[in-house]
């Protein structure tokens, strides 16, 4: 998510970092790998599509899936979707880009948000082992050892998840939502937040310190993300297969963890709980009351699928949804 990935520019050296060149793991996948992705996905309903209308007497909402990153092949979508979203009365989004920017102005003079501010440090709270083979991925993202043991173990979590190479990518922030935020802002259209910075990270904290360090040190494996992850995730995207990014992640992750399945759908169920249940039932709370309007709502892709996806929701309160262009 964009809050993560401005955290990280704002405390890591960018010329640590060599561009990114990842390839597509989707290709070397084998037959029975693709089996058990097919299967995975066969039960999640809207599993593709980065473009639905849903409608409900005169309300109209166009649901756009992002990918927070920046891919030049964007260019093109937004060209073909600016005729239409245009026209649109408000675009919310899961955090505006002014809000994000007074956020980072804030954390630049106060990194106590993602910091261990009293206490016992990362390095008293994990075994010796688990501390040391932390601390050397987290180097390789330019964090030192003195700064990654006071950090916030959520914080931690998110920033294996950020390939090293991003930050030379050339303007890597510059995503579908920031993209998507160019025609609000051309347009003259008011743009709102789901939700604000606070909340999100009084939501990754609402667990107590040794619960976070737990599921950080269980999950550790599985968190991090390279090239290839990253040019897997924006190729899915674009090919409007979200489900596929999520599920693909999921089973990569269990076999790169070391737990056992069961310990790991556990981590697994926690984890996206936290990121994509409460966050959006959160965010239909602000959803379902918009009327008699046309509304863009852009968040991540992975916020539309499933039981739990913004779509579904969105069918069980009754709206018709329709797949359109992207």
């Amino acid at each position: 998510m964009r809050v993560l990935i401005l955290l990280t520019c704002l405390l890591l050296p960018i010329s640590a970092y060599g561009a990114c060149e990842g390839r597509d793991l989707r290709l070397e996948m084998s037959s029975e790998e693709r089996a058990e992705l097919d299967k995975a996905l066969s039960s999640i309903v809207f599993p593709e599509g980065n473009h639905w209308i849903a409608r409900k007497d005169n309300t109209v909402l166009h649901l756009i899936g992002t990918l927070h990153t920046n891919d030049e092949r964007m260019g093109d979508v937004v060209e073909r979707l600016t005729p239409t979203l245009s026209k649109a009365d408000a675009f919310y989004f899961e955090i505006t880009q002014e809000e994000m920017d007074a956020f980072e102005r804030d954390l630049a003079q106060d990194f106590s948000p993602v910091m261990i501010t009293s206490g016992p440090t990362l390095i008293d709270l994990m075994a010796e082992e688990e501390w040391a083979a932390l601390s050397a991925n987290l180097a390789e993202r330019g964090i030192p050892r003195w700064m990654a043991a006071k950090m916030r173990p959520w914080f931690l979590s998110m920033m294996l998840g950020i390939p090293p190479c991003l930050m030379e990518t050339p303007d890597f922030d510059r995503g579908m939502d920031a993209r998507l935020t160019e025609i609000a802002k051309e347009h003259a259209i008011p743009r709102h937040s789901l939700e604000s910075v606070e909340e999100l990270i009084a939501m990754f904290d609402s667990h107590s310190l040794e619960e976070q360090v737990q599921s950080l040190v269980r999950l550790a494996g599985a968190l991090q993300s390279g090239d290839d992850q990253l040019m897997t995730m924006a190729n899915a995207y674009l090919e409007e297969k979200h489900a596929e990014i999520i599920q693909l992640a999921k089973i990569q992750g269990q076999r790169a963890s070391g737990l056992t399945p069961q310990e790991f759908e556990a981590e697994w169920e926690g984890f996206e709980d936290q990121l994509l249940v409460q966050r959006n039932n959160n965010w239909l709370q602000k959803i379902l009351p918009l009327k008699d309007q046309t509304v863009v709502i852009a968040v991540g892709a992975g916020h539309l699928a499933d039981t739990h996806g913004l779509l579904r929701q969105l069918e069980l309160a009754g709206y018709k949804l329709e797949r359109a262009p992207f």
